[in-house]
């Protein structure tokens, strides 16, 4: 049975046909802990008869989230230490990430904030955090990029956004403004004519970072929001995730990129699955990533391949993890490894 509201329980999930009632009890000890919720877009996506449905991976929870690993931490890439004022981030000198919400349409069950977001998470900023956060933001000439996340902010009304892009729009030296969200994929009917327009302002250029995971998950309607979005003239890039039983073959990442570039969202980031806690069934390990990530050059376009990033935990930033093509053999030479493995001299021995 497709869901006709939003599921944001144990209960709503039995009654979906999304999870057994026999696995009531300890999924309600994860539901405890971390929030629950899938829109109707997501229910509807998630095949029933498939135990290893990759949508249902990541939104339907399991009770291998209450293993917590050793090396798993509750702030994974060190928000909290960076952060000056409450709602702001600030890692990287011309950049800050704006947390003005910390509620999600959907909560996967990966998410690295996930001790931060939910009804029992941070909760979303009042107006005299918000006006700190602007003022942080205002006072320090260097910012030249806000990006906007949390929580996912297109939660917000676009009465809500219209305020925030109008307070940065007063900021001179903010040039551009990132949302990052999901929302187009797992609620498109809310790009609309009005959150569209919120999502400008004056002098600033504005990017939208979409997060999708596998394939299936743009949908008909979900291509149409991007659509919007773009013609009207707001920039899309991607973020994924790497996830094991999700999107952990180079085939299925392949059609997923390849199908990001046919809707306008060029590839950026693919993150490597970060220790937030209960997620360790998720997680590759370094070096299956970057065999993943090479199988894909030379075997789709240039256009389609992301960055493949690891967040330092502690809140040191972020690093390229890709294998090495190149390494020096000594004497200016070095050796290269094309996309089929294969070793050539550079300058070439003959």
């Amino acid at each position: 049975m497709n869901a006709v509201k939003p599921i944001k329980s144990v209960d709503d999930l039995v009654k979906a046909g999304l999870v057994a009632p026999g696995d009531r009890a300890g999924l309600e000890e994860v539901a405890a802990r971390y929030a629950i919720a899938l829109t109707p877009a997501i229910s509807k996506l998630i095949d029933r008869t498939d135990p290893d449905d990759p949508i249902a991976r990541q939104f339907v929870p399991d009770v291998a989230e209450l293993t917590i690993a050793p090396e798993e931490r509750a702030d994974p890439i060190g928000d909290h230490a960076h952060s000056p004022v409450e709602g702001i981030v600030h890692r990287y000198p011309d950049r800050v990430l704006l947390k003005a919400v910390h509620v999600c349409p959907v909560y996967c069950r990966f998410c690295f904030r996930r001790e931060m977001v939910g009804p029992q998470g941070l909760g979303t900023l009042d107006a005299a955090a918000m006006q700190a956060a602007f003022d942080y933001i205002s006072g320090h000439e260097e910012i030249w990029e806000v990006i906007l996340t949390g929580g996912d902010p297109l939660v917000l009304s676009s009465r809500r956004l219209h305020q925030i892009m109008e307070a940065l729009a007063g900021i001179a030296h903010v040039k551009i403004v990132r949302f990052h969200t999901r929302v187009p994929v797992v609620d498109p009917g809310k790009i609309d004519a009005a959150m569209i327009a919120a999502l400008k302002a004056s002098g600033k250029t504005v990017y939208i970072a979409l997060h999708a995971n596998h394939v299936r998950e743009l949908t008909t309607e979900a291509r149409a929001a991007c659509g919007r979005l773009v013609d009207a003239g707001i920039a899309m890039v991607s973020q994924s995730v790497l996830l094991k039983g999700v999107n952990d073959d180079p085939a299925v990442l392949a059609e997923l990129m390849k199908a990001f570039v046919e809707i306008r969202v060029k590839p950026y980031y693919l993150h490597h699955p970060d220790l937030a806690p209960g997620t360790s069934h998720f997680r590759v390990t370094i070096e299956e990533g970057q065999e993943i990530v090479a199988a894909l050059r030379g075997r789709i376009s240039g256009l389609c391949q992301p960055a493949y990033i690891l967040d330092i935990p502690g809140g040191h930033g972020k690093a390229v993890v890709s294998a090495s093509a190149i390494r020096a053999t000594g004497d200016g030479c070095y050796s290269v490894t094309d996309y089929r493995g294969n070793e050539h001299s550079y300058p070439p021995a003959d």
